[in-house]
């Protein structure tokens, strides 16, 4: 219930107005995103890869409704690009991109010339792309995109959803050599005819994919920070003769950062998803919905500074 309150409030202007406003959220909201600059993402990009971790950066900013909008996002990406590329972290450092911030919403098309260019200067900083996956009503369009996208950019990753019940069919179609697919829990509403609703099948579902991506010829991207998957993951990875380097885990900037120091001293690929900008807040109540204990961490935090 609570979940679902969460995810509804995201999509609320009344009460992101309030959430904004608060002079205590913005304290807060840091031990989730890196901050508002491009600055302060590539002070967290370095701090993280001088600790033997990779990261996937996200530029905040989703559900575009023009195209300025769309055309100011593709250029704060190709300055990201240009300082990662400036700053030698190409090989360390990737970008994850929102459809709908490049104007998925208003025409496909364009979010796919928008996209292209993002993985152009991508290409040029010697690093990748990855597609987040967003809203159910999105999954056919963004795979359509990263379909075409990979005609030129074959190292585009895609992410999968375990909580859709066609998660596992969709794992199965990518799980090809060269493919680098991102697999999460997913963190937004649907009804119970497209996703699984309880904990306990979201979980059994991203075992499935797990299965299906670990015994496949692409590269894993399992993004979770609940232990028994991380656990089931690594004994997969033995069962299937998987090299360490052929498959990575993935955690949310500031959740469980020893967990990532851990599994990188454990010579594990580890890579930071740190999201930054202004546009924080839809990103920033989905995290607080994925799991209790973010809430419960924003509440006490809020009641230790109140």
């Amino acid at each position: 219930m609570f979940r679902q309150a969460l995810l509804a409030a995201a999509r609320s202007g009344a009460v992101r107005t309030v959430v904004e406003r608060a002079p205590l959220s913005r304290d807060v909201v840091r031990r989730f995103i890196a901050g508002e600059t491009t600055e302060d993402a590539m002070k967290a990009t370095e701090r993280l890869v001088g600790e033997g971790l990779m990261v996937s950066l996200d530029v905040l900013g989703e559900d575009v409704q023009d195209r300025g909008q769309a055309e100011t996002t593709v250029r704060n990406y190709t300055a990201l690009l240009d300082r990662l590329a400036a700053a030698g972290l190409g090989n360390r450092a990737e970008v994850s991109l929102k459809l709908t911030a490049v104007g998925q919403a208003l025409d496909e098309d364009l979010a796919l010339d928008n996209a292209r260019r993002i993985c152009a200067a991508a290409r040029t900083a010697s690093t990748t792309v990855t597609l987040d996956m967003e809203d159910h009503t999105t999954v056919d369009s963004t795979l359509r995109v990263v379909t075409e996208l990979r005609r030129d950019f074959p190292d585009v990753g895609a992410v999968i959803q375990a909580y859709l019940r066609r998660a596992e069919e969709h794992c199965a179609e990518l799980a090809y050599e060269g493919s680098r697919v991102r697999l999460c829990k997913g963190a937004y509403a649907a009804p119970d005819t497209i996703a699984f609703q309880s904990r306990e099948d979201v979980d059994k579902s991203y075992v499935r994919c797990t299965k299906v991506l670990m015994a496949g010829s692409g590269y894993p991207m399992l993004a979770t920070h609940d232990p028994r998957l991380i656990d089931i993951a690594g004994a997969l990875a033995v069962m299937n003769d998987r090299d360490p380097e052929s498959f990575e885990y993935q955690l949310l900037y500031g959740i469980r950062p020893n967990e990532q120091r851990r599994l990188a001293g454990q010579d594990a690929q580890v890579r930071v998803y740190v999201a930054y900008g202004a546009e924080w807040y839809g990103y920033f109540m989905r995290r607080l919905a994925e799991r209790p204990a973010n809430l419960a961490f924003f509440l006490r935090s809020l009641a230790g500074k109140g």
